[in-house]
């Protein structure tokens, strides 16, 4: 079940009012251990009660008395730069909520001029004929704004369609070199000297066969060289 808001007033009722106090007070000092034991810090509370003779303390004496001593060593500025009267807060309030309706204010008039331009654009003319001087400025400031704002929309499309281009031919131009088979390796020495040697035997197997024909392939045939091959 969710627990209900508690209205902050003052419990009219003796017998409610003494519960809630012991309540409350159990809470408070529970409270403060939690914050001592978990953050390590030194901390103290001092209850006065309507009903008990005496306040009640935590932790010790002794512990309110080493607190308060270090706090009253404190410079002047250090102990009341978060303090704050009656008259501070509420002028602090007042102050934050002066500033919460200066933007809201200007969030209205934005949005009016917002929607003025769209029907003076949508018209093709000033559909109020009644306008100051500075509703006209900022309304001409507006369009300006938004012009430019435009403007520096297109330029950021433009350049990312330029981006977007020039990562397709970059790669098309990677596809292209990948399909193109690489170029012949050199031959070795010895592979050349294996190539050579080929040459050599099919000429000679080609003049063979060209003296069985009655021809001499190059050169003068003596009977020193070519013995078998002479008439």
């Amino acid at each position: 079940m969710v627990r209900g808001k508690v209205k902050l007033a003052f419990i009219v009722n003796d017998a409610a009012r003494k519960a809630a106090y012991k309540k409350r007070k159990k809470s408070l000092f529970k409270k403060v251990v939690e914050l001592s034991t978990l953050c390590g810090i030194e901390a103290c509370a001092i209850l006065y009660g309507p009903y008990e003779p005496h306040p009640e303390i935590w932790p010790s004496p002794e512990g309110v008395q080493s607190v308060l001593s270090k706090f009253m060593e404190l410079h002047e500025f250090q102990k009341c730069k978060k303090m704050m009267n009656q008259e501070t807060f509420l002028a602090q309030r007042v102050l934050k909520a002066e500033e919460k309706l200066m933007k809201q204010r200007k969030d209205n008039r934005e949005q009016e001029m917002t929607l003025l331009m769209t029907q003076c654009l949508s018209e093709g003319r000033v559909v109020q004929d009644n306008m100051s001087t500075m509703d006209m400025s900022y309304l001409a400031w507006l369009i300006d704004h938004n012009l430019k704002d435009v403007a520096r929309r297109l330029e950021a499309c433009d350049i990312n369609d330029q981006n977007q281009i020039m990562a397709i031919q970059n790669q098309v131009q990677l596809e292209m070199a990948a399909t193109v088979p690489p170029p012949p390796l050199a031959p070795s020495r010895s592979e050349e000297m294996a190539i050579m040697g080929h040459g050599h035997v099919m000429m000679m197997d080609s003049m063979v066969a060209g003296n069985l024909q009655g021809t001499v392939p190059f050169g003068e045939v003596n009977s020193g060289v070519w013995p078998h091959l002479l008439p």
